[in-house]
C-alpha cells in the first residue's frame, strides 16, 4: 500500500490517509456506543455491529457483517424501516429471551433510504420503568422544594413582614400589592433605611413571578468597571481573568423573575442607555460575545436620590428615569410615622429576642418617650442599629431611657447664625454627627462603623465625602 502511495500524486495520497484516518475514527466512535448500535443497507443487510452489541448477544461483531439483519436478530424490524422510510423510536425488540428498548432510523440520500440505523436503548424493559420511577421521585422532591421556598420566601419578603399600622404606611401597602399584580416596572423612592429593599421582595412574592428568581444588585457597591460585565455577563475570555466557560449576568439570572436595581441614582451614566435598551427589548448581549441573549425579566428599581432632580442636573437620562418610573412608591420616612416607632421597635425586639432563645426585652415608658421623640435620620434601619447595640450592653432584659444611646435624647444644634433650619439641613445635621458616633464608637474602623450604621462601606465613604469628614 505504501509503494502504491508513493507512485499517486502527492495531493491524492494525502487525501487518501486523510480519509483513512476518518474511517478509522467512525469506526472507533461506533464502537463506543453504550449498549449496541447496528447499521444495515436499504436490503438489511448488515454493514457495522459495533462490540458492545456483539457482546451482549455473545457473537462475534465481524461474523455478522454481510449477513442478513433476521439471521442474527430474529424479530428486528430494520429491514421494514428500510422500505417504509418511517422511524420507529423506543419500541419494544425481544432478542435472547430479553425485552428491550430499541430505535430505528433511516438514512437518506438524495431522497432515498439508502442504510438504516439502530441503537439498543435499553437492555431491559424494566430499566424504563425505574427511570421513569426516579423522574417521578425528583419531580415530587422539586415539587417539594419549589413549596417549601415559596414558603420561606412567603415568609421573610411578604408583606405582612413591612410592620406598622399608620395610614400612610397602610396606603402604600395596599398601592404596592396592586402593582405586585401587574408586570410594570416600579421606582420605590425614600429615605436610606425605609424598607426599598423589603417592599421589593414583598411585591415579587405577590407577583405572578413569585416562583421565578429574585436577584438584587446594588447599583452603588459596584466598581464602574465592573458595573457591565455584572449586569449583561461575559462572554469566555473576553478579558484578562475572565473564567474561560464565561458567566451570565444579573439580567440572564433574572430570566422569568424579578430583577431589583437598588440605589439606581448610583449607575453611571454612560451605561444608562444600555440598560434603557434592555428594558425596552428584554434581549443583550454578554460582554465579549455576540450571541442575543433574551430574558423575560420585571424590573423594580430603587433610590434614595431625588431623581428628577438629577435628570435637571444631566446627571441621569430623562428616558431611563420615565421608563423606570411607571409605578411610583414614596416610602415615608420613620419620623413621618410617629405612631409606629414604639409598636416597631417591641417587633424588632422581639425578633432581636428570637436569635436567643429564652429572651424577652421590654422597653420602659422613658425609653419609649426618647424612641418617640427622636427624627430617626436612618429610619428603620438606624432604629434596629440602636436596638441591637443596647441589647448587647444592658444587663438584663428591660431598656431604659439610659440605656439608649445619648445623642437620641439631644437635640439638634442650630446654626450659628441663628436661622431656621429646612428638615433637610436639619436631616443632614443628624446623619453627619451618626456617622461620626458609629466612627468613635468603633475606632475608626470603617467596615465596623458601615455595619454598625447597616449600610455599605462603600455608601458609608460616599457619605463621609459629602460631610467632609476625614477618611483617616
Amino acid at each position: 500500500m505504501k509503494g502504491f502511495e508513493e507512485d499517486l500524486p502527492r495531493g491524492l495520497s494525502e487525501q487518501l490517509r486523510g480519509l483513512g484516518d476518518r474511517l478509522k475514527m467512525a469506526d472507533l466512535i461506533f464502537d463506543h456506543i453504550e449498549n449496541g448500535a447496528v447499521v444495515t443497507d436499504a436490503d438489511g443487510y448488515i454493514l457495522y455491529f459495533n462490540r458492545p452489541y456483539a457482546k451482549f448477544l455473545g457473537i462475534e461483531g465481524e461474523d455478522a457483517i454481510g449477513r442478513h439483519v433476521t439471521e442474527i436478530l430474529a424479530s428486528s424490524r430494520m429491514h421494514i424501516v428500510a422500505k417504509t422510510g418511517k422511524a420507529e423510536i423506543n419500541e419494544i425488540f425481544t432478542a435472547k429471551g430479553h425485552d428491550m428498548v430499541v430505535q430505528r432510523i433511516p438514512i437518506f440520500e438524495n431522497g432515498k433510504v439508502v442504510a438504516v440505523f439502530g441503537q439498543l436503548m435499553f437492555k431491559e424493559v424494566g430499566d424504563v420503568g425505574r427511570l421513569a420511577r426516579n423522574l417521578s421521585v425528583l419531580e415530587s422532591k422539586l415539587k417539594l422544594y419549589e413549596k417549601e421556598l415559596t414558603s420561606l420566601r412567603a415568609a421573610r419578603y411578604s408583606f405582612d413582614s413591612i410592620y406598622g399600622s399608620s395610614p400612610a404606611l397602610l396606603a402604600l401597602k395596599e398601592e404596592a400589592r396592586k402593582a405586585a399584580l401587574t408586570d410594570l416596572p416600579v421606582l420605590l423612592t425614600g429615605e436610606s433605611g425605609t424598607g426599598k429593599e423589603l417592599f421589593a421582595q414583598a411585591i415579587h412574592q405577590s407577583s405572578p413571578r413569585r416562583r421565578g428568581p429574585s436577584i438584587n444588585i446594588n447599583c452603588a457597591a459596584i466598581p464602574k468597571e465592573l458595573f457591565e460585565s455584572e449586569l449583561f455577563g461575559y462572554a469566555g475570555g473576553a478579558f484578562t481573568g475572565a473564567s474561560s466557560g464565561g458567566k451570565p449576568g444579573k439580567f440572564e439570572l433574572a430570566d422569568g423573575g424579578t430583577l431589583f436595581l437598588d440605589e439606581i441614582g448610583e449607575m453611571p451614566l454612560d451605561l444608562q442607555p444600555k440598560l434603557l435598551r434592555v428594558l425596552e427589548e428584554k434581549v443583550f448581549e454578554r460582554v465579549g460575545g455576540n450571541q442575543v441573549i433574551r430574558s423575560d425579566f420585571r424590573i423594580i428599581a430603587a433610590t434614595n436620590r431625588d431623581l428628577a432632580e438629577m435628570v435637571r442636573q444631566k446627571e441621569f437620562r430623562e428616558d431611563l428615569f420615565y421608563r423606570l418610573n411607571v409605578v411610583s412608591l414614596n416610602i415615608p420616612p420613620l419620623r413621618e410615622r410617629k405612631g409606629d416607632i414604639v409598636s416597631l421597635a417591641r417587633h424588632l425586639l422581639d425578633k432581636i429576642a428570637g436569635n436567643h432563645p429564652g429572651s424577652h426585652y421590654r422597653l420602659t415608658e422613658a425609653a419609649e418617650r426618647v424612641l418617640a421623640n427622636y427624627h430617626w435620620p436612618g429610619n428603620i434601619r438606624e432604629l434596629l442599629n440602636v436596638l441591637e447595640r443596647t441589647v448587647f450592653t444592658i444587663e438584663g432584659d428591660s431598656i431604659d431611657a439610659c440605656d439608649l444611646p445619648f445623642y437620641l435624647s439631644r437635640p439638634v444644634a442650630v446654626r450659628a447664625r441663628g436661622t431656621q433650619w429646612s428638615l433637610q439641613e436639619v436631616v443632614a445635621e443628624a446623619e453627619r454627627e451618626a456617622l461620626r458616633n458609629a466612627l468613635k464608637v468603633s475606632g475608626n474602623n470603617k467596615a465596623r462603623a458601615a455595619k454598625l450604621l447597616g449600610i455599605h462601606r462603600t455608601v458609608l465613604y460616599k457619605k463621609m465625602s459629602r460631610y467632609k469628614i476625614p477618611l483617616n
